[in-house]
């Protein structure tokens, strides 16, 4: 048995064997038993006492039941009422605390087992949406600020950005330095602060109007895109910011897939990191794309209407930021009224936002703009393409940087292409002459005109360079030619009735003949048959050695046809063929290219010399000259007088009207002009005599409005002899054949001497009508 000092012994002493916690369990059952025991025995004396008293022989009669029970349950309260109330004996200070913590578990462990209360489908969705949103919001805050970071670090500089991208900057001059085109991107920044502010609010009210509110990505701009997209059931109007357009360019393949769309966000985010607002619009005015070779709204004004970009007016500024969004659709060059009407949208736009006033926009509408007087695909869009085209074939880079100065005259071009298409839509018609060439080239070789085609914006085909024709009496100079070196004179008879060779038997144009008449005459009025007689006589073969010697490069057949102009060649090359008649007797290779210069401005190419030496003798050159003069004067190239300057050349007509010719010189410029349908269709007997001539005339008058009159090498001499009319005398070329009878003697001359009317002494020359026209 325990003794005193065990029982008093603390129940933490060393080596008790039980653990607190049950101990303080035990102590806590063993009080609320005393009091349980203690209540019992006082309800069991309360009940004895109330039995005796019902069981007392003083008791009356019996109480209802009723009553009986109403009292026991009021005792009933009572008694626990008073148990409730009887203060409870304390326990040892030093273990209180602990049934704290014990009440504290006990309460934990009834609420646990207190089934909760079911919250409702909602309550529970947004609770759960809430508590993952937030997550993922932060992942991918986090997510971002990384992809972000690496695209900033890995992307290159945006002011070099996409350069290797863009078309090599291709600048082409005319012979006067003018710029004709700007091809390709243009690596010259224009600061923002030379642009007008006009130019800067017409962009950002049609592309992008939160630009300043915005981090590159707007969400409430692809809000309104979407509904305004919705409610018209098409696209018209895009949710990309200025930033992501420049992202676009500056980064990124024109490719349409998710993974670019969320690159161009990221990008936008990394531009929007490194550099200011302001850098960012200037950045993309000079880069952006506006149609027509043009990037960058420098090369814009310029290519649109002439202009620098701090000279643009309100309207212009209005078309140009219209031309963003599609800039071919839009572009002035394909339709004007177009772009009129898409320039008032952004007008209306910049009026809706406050960045013009009413006056302004009114004042805008009534003064509409106008194009530059010389558009580049208008006049100049044959030239482009040739010279992109010889500088492939020279070899050259068009990867890199070049500026091309070329051999075009400006003002000639433009003038050249305007006169083509107004006698086209005049009478093209009329005749039923669906297209037209022409080509001026001057007594060294240099192209200074090259029109390919009635409306380079119809078609881009280039006729006077790759198209390839039957020359019908244009080839019958180098016949004559070859007459000439073969002993022959202009004087020289010939016979002009019918000819058969073989199954073939020739005809004049007319059906009509006129028996022996002289070269010269032959020659002025295109007799078929004397061509074809001397061209037996003198041999095909060495007529196509002539024609090859003076720049003919296309193959030539040596059949019997070949003194009518049956085998084809290119306008070009016939015209360039003409050029030794005009320059003395020299070869001048064609070329349109003089120069080209790289980057850093050192030739890369330069076209040398392009005389070839002599290909016809002085003697023979004023002989030709003699007889091609007649043409204009008095044959079928009457309508082609240039009066007072001395002209001469051929006309000729292809078989069954497919082709009309006029191939015609000066002592300065050789031209010619070619009329035709593509799909080798005949015209209403149209002829070089006709409308070719006429087109010719109207190109040379201009050509020469500067130019003082200057006979053709080695004509001066026959400037007293009468062009009259008349039926020449001289040799039949039988008396030829067996006589020693030789060419006549001619002295050489390069340019001619200078023409003075001996009768007006001094006198200034009357000017023709275009003289008038065009001169101050």
């Amino acid at each position: 048995m325990a003794s005193d000092d065990q029982k008093e012994r603390p129940f933490f002493f060393p080596g008790t064997r039980r653990s607190l916690l049950a101990t303080i369990d035990e102590k806590a059952e063993a009080e609320r038993e005393k009091l349980r025991s203690a209540a019992e025995q006082e309800f069991a004396n309360w009940s004895s006492s109330v039995r005796a008293e019902k069981a007392s022989p003083e008791a009356s009669e019996p109480m209802p039941s009723f009553i009986r029970k109403e009292q026991e349950a009021r005792a009933r309260a009572e008694d626990e009422a008073v148990i409730k109330d009887k203060p409870k004996q304390g326990l040892p200070s030093r273990i209180k605390h602990l049934f704290r913590k014990t009440d504290k578990v006990n309460k934990e462990a009834e609420r646990a087992a207190k089934p909760k209360k079911q919250r409702s489908f909602k309550v529970r969705a947004s609770l759960f949406l809430l508590y993952w949103g937030a997550i993922a919001a932060v992942w991918f805050t986090v997510i971002l600020i990384g992809a972000v970071t690496v695209y900033s670090l890995t992307a290159e500089d945006p002011l070099s950005a996409g350069l290797s991208k863009q078309p090599a900057k291709l600048t082409i001059l005319a012979s006067d330095n003018h710029v004709i085109s700007e091809k390709g991107l243009r690596r010259n920044h224009v600061p923002l602060s030379e642009m007008p502010p006009h130019l800067i609010q017409a962009v950002l009210a049609t592309e992008d109007r939160r630009f300043y509110y915005h981090y590159g990505f707007d969400p409430i701009g692809i809000l309104r895109a979407f509904i305004r997209n919705y409610r018209a059931g098409r696209v018209v109007e895009g949710g990309s910011t200025v930033t992501q357009q420049l992202a676009k360019v500056l980064f990124l393949k024109p490719e349409r897939t998710y993974w670019r769309k969320i690159e161009e966000v990221l990008l936008a985010l990394s531009l929007e990191y490194r550099l200011t607002k302001e850098q960012i619009l200037e950045l993309y005015l000079n880069r952006i794309y506006f149609g027509g070779g043009s990037y960058g709204v420098a090369a814009a004004t310029q290519h649109y209407f002439g202009k620098d970009v701090s000279e643009i007016g309100i309207y212009e500024a209005a078309i140009l930021a219209g031309l963003i969004r599609s800039p071919t659709y839009y572009a002035p060059t394909n339709n004007f009224e177009r772009s009129l009407g898409r320039g008032k949208v952004v007008l209306s736009a910049m009026r809706s936002t406050g960045k013009i006033s009413d006056t302004e926009y009114f004042g805008a509408i009534d003064n509409p703009p106008s194009l530059r007087t010389n558009l580049p695909q208008e006049s100049y869009g044959y030239v482009i393409d040739a010279v992109v085209q010889q500088l492939t074939e020279l070899g050259l880079d068009l990867k890199s940087d070049m500026t091309v100065e070329t051999t075009v005259d400006y003002e000639l071009q433009a003038v050249a292409q305007r006169t083509v298409q107004d006698h086209m839509d005049r009478e093209g018609a009329e005749y039923n002459a669906g297209e037209a060439a022409a080509v001026v080239i001057d007594r060294n070789g240099a192209v200074r005109a090259l029109i390919g085609g009635r409306d380079y914006q119809k078609t881009q085909f280039n006729r006077a360079l790759s198209g390839r024709r039957q020359p019908g009496s244009t080839f019958k100079p180098f016949v004559y030619l070859t007459a000439l070196e073969k002993g022959l004179t202009p004087d020289t008879l010939v016979h002009d009735g019918p000819i058969r060779i073989g199954n073939w038997t020739p005809a004049n144009y007319n059906k009509r003949y006129h028996g022996d008449v002289t070269l010269r005459e032959a020659l002025a009025k295109s007799m078929n048959t004397a061509a074809v007689r001397l061209s037996e006589w003198a041999g095909r073969e060495e007529v196509v050695k002539t024609a090859h010697r003076l720049g003919i490069e296309s193959k030539l057949e040596p059949n019997a046809s070949i003194a009518l102009g049956t085998s084809g060649v290119s306008l070009l090359e016939l015209v360039s063929a003409y050029v030794p008649f005009a320059n003395g007797g020299f070869s001048a290779r064609p070329h349109i290219i003089k120069t080209v210069k790289d980057a850093d401005g050192h030739a890369v190419y330069d076209v040398g010399k392009t005389n070839w030496g002599r290909v016809i003798s002085p003697q023979h050159v004023a002989e030709m000259n003699d007889m091609l003069t007649t043409t204009i004067l008095y044959g079928t190239a009457k309508k082609a007088s240039l009066d007072p300057h001395p002209a001469a050349g051929k006309t000729g007509t292809g078989q069954d009207y497919r082709d009309a010719w006029f191939i015609g010189y000066t002592a300065y410029y050789a031209a010619g002009i070619w009329l035709g349908n593509d799909d080798f269709s005949p015209m209403k007997r149209v002829t070089g005599g006709s409308l070719p001539t006429k087109v010719w005339r109207d190109l040379m008058v201009y050509a020469h409005l500067s130019k003082e009159p200057a006979y053709l090498p080695g004509t001066d001499q026959f400037a007293g002899r009468s062009r009259e009319r008349r039926r020449p005398s001289g040799n039949s070329i039988w008396d030829n054949l067996f006589s020693d009878t030789g060419a006549v003697g001619r002295n050489d001359t390069t340019l001619g001497s200078p023409i003075t009317d001996s009768r007006n002494s001094g006198a200034p020359r009357k000017k023709s009508w275009l003289e008038e026209l065009f001169s101050p």
